[in-house]
């Protein structure tokens, strides 16, 4: 490790105060700092983007203005989240709760952090990067069935130990609610929920019916607990 040239380009600016005195008190102040020159980037690396643009899904940590975190789980198809150049990346954002948790902070608070994981394997690669929101059209057309677009401008890329992850195997190729290329997808049971309906958006009203018909809360639940949600 020591024999290697950095890669990032303040090595020493990476570790917070609170984060430096931890690794002090606990004897890893020069591993702390070595690790950082042997693993975390400035810029994507091409093995860091042909594996990012491999994943189907991603977990995204993002912070009110307040300073709040909250971490979501995205998913979409094989390559969903698209680098665009200049170290920078592009996912999109589709139909979902109405809550806009993710989308509404980074317009807040552009700082993100995304995981993309692969528990086959097992590994992971962590980004750090500034984001923001966008419906330019050309953007959002590589994402059929998105509602907007989140540009994130990449700050820090590393890849992780992989030794606490546990295995896991897939059981299902990909979910069926991800949009297809003409952006349709199938009605998700939530929004059949009975109490649920006068609040949907205007383009909702109505479709229970078609989907299915109305469900209880109960029902609900009982879908989410046997995964046929």
């Amino acid at each position: 490790m020591s024999d290697q040239e950095p890669a990032i380009s303040n090595p020493d600016d990476f570790y917070t105060d609170a984060q430096r005195k931890l690794q002090a008190e606990n004897g890893h102040d020069k591993l702390a700092l070595a690790v950082v020159g042997a693993i975390v980037r400035d810029e994507l690396e091409d093995y860091h983007i042909d594996y990012i643009q491999s994943r189907d899904y991603f977990f995204l940590s993002t912070v009110t203005a307040d300073g709040e975190p909250t971490v979501s789980y995205k998913g979409g198809p094989v390559g969903f989240v698209k680098h665009l150049g200049d170290n920078t990346l592009l996912f999109p954002n589709y139909d979902g709760n109405g809550m806009w948790l993710s989308m509404g902070n980074i317009d807040a608070a552009s700082k993100v952090g995304m995981l993309f994981m692969d528990f086959e394997t097992p590994w992971r690669i962590r980004v750090q990067g500034d984001a923001k929101i966008s419906t330019n059209p050309d953007l959002m057309a590589h994402f059929p069935g998105c509602n907007m677009v989140a540009q994130v401008k990449v700050t820090r890329v590393f890849q992780n130990c992989a030794r606490m992850i546990h295995k896991h195997k897939r059981v299902e190729e990909k979910s069926i609610y991800v949009p297809d290329a003409d952006g349709k997808q199938p009605y998700p049971a939530w929004k059949r929920i009975e109490p649920l309906q006068p609040f949907l958006h205007p383009d909702d009203q109505g479709k229970a019916e078609k989907a299915g018909g109305l469900i209880s809360e109960e029902e609900y639940m009982g879908k989410v607990m046997d995964g046929s949600s």
